[in-house]
């Protein structure tokens, strides 16, 4: 079987730290342990980079002929949601791909869309979920702080740091106005919810499989850093965020707690119509009881690190992890019909 690993190798758009871990260099060797991962479970493997020629891209594809696309596309523009294109393009190629389809991975960049879907499912998710789309809105509703703070459509902690966290509405006020100039899209604002926070992993198809959960460890971080998974705490190895916040995994959980986290995460995964594999973020209310912060279906494949820490923990080594997301992509999503370009 020959798989096509797509990666985004446009990296122009953007200034980069060495201590950042969303560096090319970090990406493209995330890739080579990728394709060395798939080829050693006898996968035929080509390592296809998309930059800004999709024609080229296009005509690579069609030259391949591969049986799956492995998506690994990732966006680096702030709010250019392009990660969605991607998959739709690869199924209008009449290619199988992996992950979820075009329409998941595009609603789940709009995070207050998201979040009104799945609290109109039933799902529960942190109050004062609002949109805000100009500073003067901050007027129009009734805050119970402490809240936070992020860029509506944006991922991988981008726009999260220590300030995100408000507990006036001067601070929303000065919050709002700098996401609005810096990111140039709307900024969701949430009840800041105090408890425990827990990572799901979810891989498969048509019979997805719960990972071992996974907790985050904010109990190192000083008082004045606020406990978030903030883009410092994700990627930047030389902050007191990264060092100081960790992942308990298999995380310590009483059992009904534990299948209360893991039905909210299954539920709000089929919501947004993920496949494949991802991950749901999900946050304890004062109450302790699980709230939706996000549903990741681009979620990391880094071996040792997020999903592959969790599939590790059940006994999945990091080459089967791939063979889980590649026989999915087979599978399919439910009703999706194969209709190539002509």
């Amino acid at each position: 079987m020959h798989i096509a690993v797509v990666y985004n190798a446009d990296r122009d758009v953007a200034p980069e730290r060495p201590e950042d871990r969303a560096s090319t260099a970090d990406l493209r060797l995330m890739i080579r342990r990728m394709a060395r991962a798939l080829r050693s479970v006898g996968y035929k493997v080509t390592v296809v980079p998309l930059a800004r020629d999709l024609f080229a891209f296009q005509r690579r594809l069609r030259s391949l002929a591969p049986d799956v696309v492995f998506n690994q596309y990732d966006d680096v523009a702030h709010g250019a949601l392009y990660e969605m294109r991607l998959p739709a393009l690869v199924r209008m190629m009449g290619f199988r791909v992996t992950g979820s389809p075009a329409l998941a991975i595009g609603l789940t960049r709009y995070k207050y869309m998201t979040a009104s879907l799945l609290q109109g499912a039933g799902i529960r998710i942190p109050p004062c979920t609002v949109l805000v789309e100009r500073v003067g809105d901050v007027d129009a509703h009734k805050w119970q702080f402490p809240l936070i703070v992020q860029p509506g459509q944006e991922h991988a902690g981008i726009g999260l740091g220590r300030d995100s966290i408000v507990e006036s509405k001067k601070a929303l006020r000065d919050k709002v106005r700098q996401i609005l100039r810096e990111y140039r899209q709307p900024v969701l604002v949430q009840a800041f919810l105090r408890g425990r926070e827990f990572n799901v992993g979810i891989v498969g198809g048509r019979r997805p499989r719960v990972m071992p959960l996974a907790e985050v460890d904010y109990s190192q971080l000083p008082p004045d850093i606020p406990p978030i998974m903030s883009y410092a705490a994700k990627w930047l190895e030389t902050t007191e965020e990264y060092k100081k916040t960790s992942v308990i995994c298999p995380a310590v959980v009483e059992p009904d707690l534990a299948r209360e986290v893991i039905s909210t995460a299954l539920h709000a995964f089929r919501a947004v119509r993920a496949w494949g594999y991802g991950r749901v973020d999900i946050r304890l209310d004062d109450e302790g009881r699980p709230c939706a912060l996000e549903v990741n279906c681009n979620a990391c494949l880094e071996e040792g690190h997020g999903l592959a820490r969790q599939a590790d923990r059940a006994g999945i080594s990091y080459p089967r992890l791939l063979q889980m997301v590649v026989k999915a992509a087979l599978e399919g999503p439910p009703h999706d019909l194969d209709i190539p370009m002509i």
